[in-house]
This record gives C-alpha cells, structure tokens and sequence, in this order.
C-alpha cells in the first residue's frame, strides 16, 4: 500500500509538469495570437485551456483523496498541500493565455497591438514562457536554488509591462480608448502570468524545505 501511496505522489508531480507544459505552449499560441491577428491560434488557446482545467481537476481530487485515506503528515503532507496551490497557480496562468487569446480575437481581422509595441509584447511573450519553462524544471527537479532564482526572473517581465505603460501615458500616444484598454489588459496579463509562475517556485521551496523563500534572503 505504501508504494501505491507514493506513486500517487508522484503522479501529482506528473500532472504538475503537463500543467507547465501546456501553459507554456498557451502563452505561446496566445502571443502569435495577439501580433498576427492569427484567429485560429486564439481559438485554439481558449479551446485547449479545458485540458489545463481537468488536470488541475484531477490534482485537486487526488489530494483530497490522499488526505481522507493516508492522513500524510510532515513532508508528504507539505508535498500535497502545496502540489494543490501550485495547481491553482498553473491553471490561472493558462486563464491569462486565454484572456490574450480574447483580445486578439476581439480584435480580429486587425492586429491589437500597434507596430511601435510589437517588440515589446513579443519580448514579453518570450519572458513568459522563459519563466514557465524554468517552473516547470524547478518542479521536476526539485530545484530549490533556481526556485529561488525566479523572483529576479520575474523582473523583467515587471520591466516590460512598466515600459508598455510609459508608451500609453506619453503625449506621442495616439491610438485611442480601444488600443489604449488592449494593450494595458495585455500587459497585465502578462505581468500576471509570470507572478504565478514565482508563485510555483516559491510553494517548491516549501516543499522541499519547509521554509519560505523570504527565509533564504540575507540579513541586512
């Protein structure tokens, strides 16, 4: 029973990768969806986000049924507890693919993002699956030092996003309300989707260690 009982803990750690899996190629199809007014990438964004659902789905039972038959306590208990929050955080990243996805089809046959921006959105596209990329190693490998490297990570994309934001509020900004609302519900979007992905890494270092990331900084 109790190699039965760790295969199950090991299966959860499973789902966790696909999850990553999938929301690194959602952010991916979301941002071609976005720049190239691509419509069939769009759907396939918000259509495929199902899969991301059932598996967070799935997790959620078998905690749920781990806890009620084995009554883990300890490392296993801690390993259950935060696979369940690290679940909730990959299924709101893929949320936030679809709400990109959403714009772009919203917009749709034009492009929501101005040519001046394109770069920008596209580096922080690029961020995006960066980071989930790395969340998705730090699980399978239970690696707490690149865990905690992803904070700093994450910066980047808070660059960016802050970068957009200058672009909307200068005086050369002439695009209107429309393009005004899109790019800034993007650029949330994005700045979002790389939060939960420091959120993952951040419940791996619990996990792994029972201590919070803020544990690790140095003392002034």
């Amino acid at each position: 029973m109790r190699d039965t009982y760790h295969e199950e803990l090991d299966a959860l750690g499973g789902r966790l990768i696909e999850m990553t899996r999938l929301a690194r190629h959602a952010i991916a199809r979301a941002t071609t969806a976005l720049l190239d007014a691509d419509l069939t990438a769009a759907q396939e964004v918000i259509s495929e986000d199902e899969e991301l659902n059932r598996l967070d789905e799935e997790i959620e039972a078998s905690v749920f049924d781990l806890m009620a038959r084995q009554q883990p306590v300890a490392t296993d208990l801690r390993t259950i507890i935060t696979a369940l929050h690290m679940s909730g955080d990959l299924e709101r990243m893929g949320d936030h693919a679809v709400h990109i996805a959403k714009i772009a089809r919203r917009r749709h046959p034009d492009s929501a993002i101005p040519t001046e921006l394109r770069s920008t959105v596209l580096e922080m596209g690029h961020q995006a699956e960066l980071l989930v990329i790395k969340a998705g190693e730090v699980v399978e490998n239970r690696d707490v030092e690149s865990a905690l490297e992803l904070d700093g990570d994450d910066d980047r994309m808070d660059k960016l996003r802050r970068k957009l934001l200058r672009r909307i509020l200068s005086p050369e900004w002439k695009h209107g309300v429309e393009s005004t609302m899109d790019v800034t519900l993007a650029g949330r979007f994005y700045e979002r989707f790389g939060d939960h992905a420091v959120h993952v890494a951040d419940n791996l270092v619990y996990m792994v260690t029972g201590e919070k990331p803020k544990d690790f900084e140095p003392e002034a």
